[in-house]
């Protein structure tokens, strides 16, 4: 593993996307709290903010990240960024094979992998203008075995896993670590439907900033992830029919 660190939180230039709430307003809370110089928050409508964004402070962009407009834009408008956060997600919660509307899983694909990639393309030269920088994907469990509840999210996660890594190996050399966070199951509105023990999104954050300033090339962020990779390892094939019998569930629950 290589020993570049990641950028250092206090000081830092952040660009966090969709940042209106959950995990995304998290980061931005966070990276607030611990000295960040500026913080820039990609929404999807600056004129629709949560109360608790706007009372961050931190600098509203407009940033639907399916938009290369908006993608040259944010670039062209946060040029000292040295951290990009790329935690905007989409969830169809509909089956991959066995779906009515097809386009759904093409949406999954569109915002988890190809939103991230466009973002690392735009912003990679911003950050190496700054001598180096750091790039935070925020992923999922479901990014390392195939998830059959999750739909098309999953293999759109695991997408992003591989995106984490290549891009790693060829922004090394301009001083940009990329550092890839397995998440579990997380107190938001995507999580609503799971009964049971669920992280604060703060949390979260903090760990995948700690993850960053580290240069860790990825991170089990809970307890959830940590569990679910030792399952992995131990019988990966146990581990994905496990997840394959979720599908056929009647509702789902971190217990257990």
């Amino acid at each position: 593993m290589s020993s570049l660190k990641g950028a250092r939180v206090d000081g830092a230039r952040i660009l966090v996307t969709g940042a209106n709430r959950g995990i995304g307003l998290a980061f931005v809370e966070e990276a607030v709290a611990r000295g960040a110089a500026a913080v820039y928050a990609g929404v999807r409508d600056p004129d629709d903010i949560t109360p608790e964004l706007a009372a961050t402070g931190a600098r509203i962009v407009r940033l639907e990240v399916t938009s290369a407009d908006d993608i040259a834009a944010a670039a062209a408008a946060c040029t000292d960024a040295n951290v990009v956060v790329n935690n905007a997600g989409y969830f169809g919660n509909h089956r991959l094979v066995e779906t009515d509307d097809p386009e759904v899983a093409r949406r999954e694909m569109e915002v988890n992998y190809f939103a991230p990639l466009a973002m690392t393309r735009a912003f990679a030269p911003v950050l190496a203008a700054q001598g180096g920088g750091s790039i935070v994907n925020v992923l999922s469990v479901a990014a390392i075995a195939p998830t059959a509840f999750m739909g098309g999210y999953s293999p759109s996660k695991a997408a992003a896993l591989y995106l984490g890594g290549i891009a790693r190996a060829e922004l090394e050399p301009h001083g940009i670590t990329v550092t890839s966070l397995i998440v579990g199951s997380v107190d938001t509105r995507m999580a609503a439907h799971v009964d049971g023990v669920k992280e604060r999104p703060r949390d979260i954050a903090a760990a995948g900033l700690r993850a960053m300033e580290r240069g860790e090339w990825t991170c089990d962020t809970d307890r959830m992830a940590y569990e679910s990779r030792a399952r992995m390892a131990l019988d990966p094939v146990r581990y994905e029919r496990g997840l394959g019998r979720l599908l056929h569930a009647a509702s789902l629950s971190t217990r257990g």
